[in-house]
């Protein structure tokens, strides 16, 4: 068989090239602004109210992951996904989802300040801050905000149309950005990390529903819909609930385990790689998994196979350069962006690179989806909450937060059994492949080696 029979459609090959370059345009534009903005906040804000803040995002998080049924994934594999009766049953299920989601961290605030009140935390943990109880409440308005978001965002993605999808994510971080500064400037105040965000929510989702093409949303209901979406989301639902715990454990433990001081510095770390990630994650959702889900709808194994091993190929390359590059250059990053308070940020973030190798296999998740094996992606999730959950505290009672956050960095390498022999049953493991790759990681390794000694030179 020739390479061009191997080869994908040009039609396709052009939209996911497209989507892409827009996705990395807007992952480049999305993380300076994030980064900027966190120095300017860095410097108006004590570090305690970041830790406050990460405890916060990460209770909507996981809410928001428990109750993950894949509503954009089925809209973007589904055979229905653009028609309009199963896109309104979806926005239904998205807005009821979102008021639920609501009340539960209404409930969530106020057994924190039950606890609080009878003294039920530790006293110097996070969870004992006297702010945490309002935050939790004010935040929770996200999820209304964005419980109403407009399909026609999703069938954009499903079509590779990320111009707009781009644009608008561009136009809400600004918009959110220009709050946080403002208000941060004038207040000083945790506050303005939270305008930000419920801001940031609003402006997505007018947008979504008056700029996006497609047909508008209106409260629908039918069966056949609810029974595909439940179907298709069992397996998310576990999945995502099951992940939450694996991938924001480490906050809640270490919430109980660190001051709230230590723990703003802690999220300076995860910030940047955090910011790193969903980069690379958000290329993953917007090219991936359409480009997949295409290819699995007319049954093309070959083509789905070498659009698997063209992307899997860059994403090897790029995440095993990250993980040498901030292995060995992180300290002198954090030196040079943030002040002598946040300095420890620096050997955190190096610990937890190690995520970025097995980070790179996230790939194989999305071809599972496209698929239809989506309880693939719940046992991988299974693994990891069981390391984590497992290492963590073993890890916090032999040797505390320093000993834990090597736990923190390494729970994802268990998965990896799971995802050779996924990826063997589905012909799509390749051991030479696996093996050509490494020593970009050595490559990335002595980049940030060198980076630090001239910096040290200077």
């Amino acid at each position: 068989m020739s390479l061009v029979d191997l080869s994908p459609s040009l039609g396709l090959r052009k939209r996911a090239i497209s989507a892409g370059a827009w996705n990395l345009g807007a992952l480049v534009t999305s993380q300076a602004f994030r980064l900027g903005g966190n120095l300017i906040m860095a410097r108006l804000l004590m570090p305690e109210m970041f830790g406050i803040m990460m405890i916060a995002i990460t209770v909507s998080l996981v809410l928001h992951l428990l109750s993950d049924v894949g509503l954009r994934q089925n809209i973007i594999q589904s055979p229905r996904g653009d028609d309009p009766v199963f896109l309104n049953t979806i926005w239904t299920v998205q807005i009821v989802r979102g008021f639920i989601l609501f009340a539960s961290t209404l409930l969530l605030a106020a057994l924190a300040w039950f606890a609080q009140t009878h003294n039920l935390w530790p006293v110097n943990s996070t969870y004992a801050a006297p702010e945490l109880p309002l935050v939790l409440a004010v935040t929770s308005f996200s999820a209304i905000i964005t419980g109403f978001q407009s399909t026609k965002i999703d069938l954009a993605v499903r079509a590779f149309q990320q111009k707009k999808v781009v644009l608008t994510e561009f136009a809400s971080q600004l918009t959110g950005l220009l709050v946080m500064l403002g208000i941060g400037y004038f207040t000083r105040s945790i506050w303005s990390l939270v305008a930000a965000g419920l801001v940031s929510a609003m402006v997505s989702t007018l947008v979504g529903h008056f700029w996006f093409e497609g047909p508008p949303n209106r409260l629908q209901w039918e069966r056949s819909a609810l029974k595909e979406l439940v179907g298709f989301g069992r397996w998310i639902l576990l999945s995502s609930a099951v992940g939450v715990l694996a991938m924001y454990g480490d906050r809640i433990w270490f919430g109980g385990s660190m001051t709230t001081s230590e723990l703003g510095v802690y999220s300076i770390a995860v910030l940047i790689l955090g910011a790193v990630q969903l980069g690379l994650q958000k290329i993953f959702g917007a090219v991936a998994l359409p480009a997949f889900s295409e290819a699995s709808r007319t049954n093309d194994t070959v083509r789905l196979q070498a659009l698997y091993y063209r992307l899997k190929l860059m994403i090897d390359l790029a995440c095993l350069f990250l993980c040498g590059l901030f292995l060995t250059g992180s300290p002198l990053l954090i030196s040079v962006l943030y002040d002598e308070r946040y300095a420890q940020a620096g050997n955190m973030m190096a610990i937890l690179s190690l995520s970025f190798f097995t980070m790179r296999y996230m790939l194989a998740h999305q071809v599972w989806i496209a698929l239809g094996h989506t309880k693939y992606q719940a046992m991988d999730n299974i693994i990891r909450v069981v390391a984590l959950w497992v290492l963590l505290p073993l890890l916090l009672a032999i040797g505390g937060v320093e000993y834990a956050i090597w736990g923190a960095a390494l729970y994802t390498f268990p998965t990896l059994i799971l995802v050779f022999y996924v990826n063997c049953r589905l012909g799509l493991f390749n051991l030479k492949r696996e093996l050509v790759v490494l020593p970009m990681l050595a490559v990335g390794a002595l980049c940030g080696e060198l980076l630090t000694s001239i910096a040290n030179w200077l």
